[in-house]
């Protein structure tokens, strides 16, 4: 196993503890607590410092196994949901970082987009789910799960996720090559 793999490996399981203890950090935060979307931020950071398939990993495992673990969020449709979510938040954070130009507007550029390919997906499974249950998952359902209700979230990853890739990689800690 190379040093970078192993780098790598050590960067990812770190992300992911933080996805399973933040929530616990924000909720104390009642009024928007759940809003700033905690376990986003190290799916996304995991893909943008450690690549496509290590972010894509550890969105995947980190709400399936909260669940598992402390039974938030519900393992049905809440944590599954999620699981797609940040996956495709850390896949396509770490992908197009890694092809886009190396410039500070990259990292918006990657972040925006994963955001909204992470959302899509988010509704798309919810709406698979919503079918295989016999419930219904609505425009208005989605429009509040995935933009109305998380805007302190998205406010926050669009101020803080930048910051942070452009610092880690100014002190030359991304793994992302």
């Amino acid at each position: 196993m190379s040093s970078l793999h192993i780098k790598k490996l050590t960067y990812s399981a770190l992300f992911l503890a933080i996805a399973l203890v933040l929530p616990f950090i924000t909720g104390q935060i009642p009024e928007i607590g759940a809003m700033l979307c905690p376990m986003h931020i190290p799916a996304l950071l995991c893909g943008f410092m450690c690549g496509w398939p290590w972010g894509l990993a550890v969105g995947f495992i980190a709400p399936l196994l909260r669940s598992v673990i402390f039974g938030m969020p519900a393992m049905f449709p809440s944590a599954v949901g999620m699981a797609f979510e940040l996956a495709v938040y850390g896949m396509m954070s770490g992908l197009l970082y890694r092809l886009l130009p190396k410039k500070k507007w990259a990292a918006y550029a990657a972040l925006l987009i994963a955001m909204i390919a992470g959302r899509i997906v988010w509704g798309t499974v919810r709406m698979i789910l919503a079918g295989a249950a016999g419930l219904k998952f609505t425009w208005t359902m989605f429009l509040a799960g995935a933009f109305t209700n998380a805007v302190p979230g998205i406010i926050l990853q669009i101020i803080l996720i930048p910051i942070l890739v452009i610092a880690l990689n100014r002190a030359g800690l991304s793994l992302n090559k």
